[in-house]
């Protein structure tokens, strides 16, 4: 199977957006969601429980700081794109402001079962999980609503990561006494694929004429059967990496991770808890490499963009030109498999305070820190919520969050009876859409899940 190797990196960063994240943060404080656990160890349930396999926890999940509202606009009562000469160029800018991230993470629940035994509760978890992120630099952004100013761009801060892996989860939460409870879970990770491609400097200067461009870049690429397919340069005879070729996709490495939690009780009143969640890395094998090998110049007179989309070399079009051409442009090497390599897995930290309403204590009010780390899409978020459970078998939850991508609504809503149990939310609503119904923000998630509880 041949693919053009930036297609494949889409292709990945497209698949971590279709799966599912860590459980909504919505529910960290709501009583009976029975997945609790998975964003702190400490916690436990009143029942045992056993999934629908395949349906137990399903949570999709993007976020991002540029969604469409930051690219279309209204001139003279008609819809239309940043490019449009229109559209004032710092109007522009300060919307998309320091630059743009879009990311989603995965975590598809395979099976999970809960149940009271050793003292405490325990928990089994089989999951399938997947991380996308991108970063676009605001210059970028820039050279395209420019175009044609005889500028130089510094594009270097431009990168893509993309793995995606299987876990296995053992848990155990203990409860030391009346007020103390602690939590930790091991998970044994198996690797599936794991990319990343970033430029670590990258200059471009447009010309009406010619581009010139000075880049020092590369791809990462593990994954099991993956080698790069190399072609001539006509242009300089230099040979370079046109594309990957996939004859299997199979295991590519092991890892472990830990969870640990603790939850403190005050009084009746107030209720104080901490967790780290997935503490650990993966190594990976197969770790092919393509690189520049250092700062290359490149010179062509080839393409010559127009911000005027009526012109014969308007953006679009000359894009479509320069997608067919990318790789024989960059003329990176294939530098070979570099050997097996750890990469320590995106690591969630959550601090969370508690309030039970003294004259009605099925209301309780929660604020919850949760960061995120994950190297330069490393983000933090707020969430204060809003708690109730009006009766033994329904739990609800509302909230509002902020963080490094914009303020976000979230609910949840959670039946458990014995031996069924139904909850649905989302911690990011999406509340603009275009007329084709495409939500105008790239903040949007979804959790749903179906279990057995007895």
């Amino acid at each position: 199977m041949k693919v053009n190797k930036y297609i494949a990196s889409a292709l990945i960063a497209a698949s971590a957006m279709c799966a599912t994240a860590q459980t909504t943060r919505s529910a960290y404080f709501t009583d009976n969601y029975l997945y609790r656990y998975e964003m702190n160890p400490a916690f436990d349930n009143e029942k045992n429980f056993i999934s629908m396999p395949l349906l137990g926890n399903m949570n999709v999940a993007m976020n991002g700081s540029l969604g469409l509202q930051d690219l279309l606009y209204n001139v003279n009562g008609q819809t239309t794109t940043f490019l449009n000469p229109a559209v004032d160029t710092q109007t522009f800018l300060d919307a998309v402001g320091d630059g743009s991230q879009f990311g989603s993470d995965i975590k598809f629940g395979i099976f999970s079962t809960g149940f009271k035994a050793f003292g405490g509760y325990n928990t089994i978890s089989i999951n399938a999980r997947a991380n996308g992120n991108t970063h676009i630099p605001t210059t970028f952004l820039k050279m395209m609503k420019e175009g044609l100013e005889s500028k130089t761009y510094d594009i270097s801060d431009m990168w893509l990561h993309a793995d995606a892996y299987a876990e296995i989860a053992l848990g155990h939460s203990h409860k030391i006494n009346d007020k103390w409870k602690v939590g930790g879970a091991v998970k044994f990770l198996v690797g599936g694929a794991n990319m990343d491609a970033k430029f670590n400097h990258a200059q471009i200067s447009l010309g009406k004429d010619a581009w010139e461009i000075d880049l020092d870049g590369q791809v990462q690429s593990s994954i099991n059967g993956l080698r790069y397919t190399s072609d001539i340069n006509p242009n300089t005879g230099n040979r370079y990496v046109s594309g990957i070729d996939i004859d299997k996709f199979n295991i590519n490495g092991f890892g472990f991770a830990a969870d640990l939690g603790v939850e403190f009780k005050l009084n009746k009143d107030w209720s104080f808890s901490a967790s780290v969640v997935d503490l650990g890395f993966i190594n990976w094998n197969n770790n092919m490499l393509a690189s520049t090998n250092g700062v290359k110049h490149f010179t062509t007179d080839k393409y010559s963009f127009n911000v005027d989309m009526d012109k014969i070399n308007n953006f679009n079009d000359e894009l479509d030109m320069v997608k067919d051409d990318l790789s024989a442009l960059f003329e990176m090497e294939d530098m070979g498999d570099q050997g097996s390599q750890n990469k320590m897995i995106a690591t969630t930290f959550n601090v969370g305070a508690e309030f039970k309403l003294p004259v009605y204590r099925r209301l309780s009010f929660g604020l919850l820190n949760t960061t995120r780390l994950l190297g330069d899409y490393t983000w933090t978020e707020f969430r204060l919520s809003a708690n109730i459970k009006p009766v033994d078998i329904f739990s609800a939850a509302a909230n509002v969050a902020v963080s490094n991508h914009g303020y976000a609504f979230g609910w949840i809503i959670n039946l458990n009876v014995t031996g069924f149990n139904l909850f649905v939310g989302m911690d990011h609503m999406a509340t603009k859409f275009t007329k084709e119904y495409i939500p105008l923000t790239s903040n949007a998630s979804l959790n749903i899940g179906l279990n057995f509880p007895f």
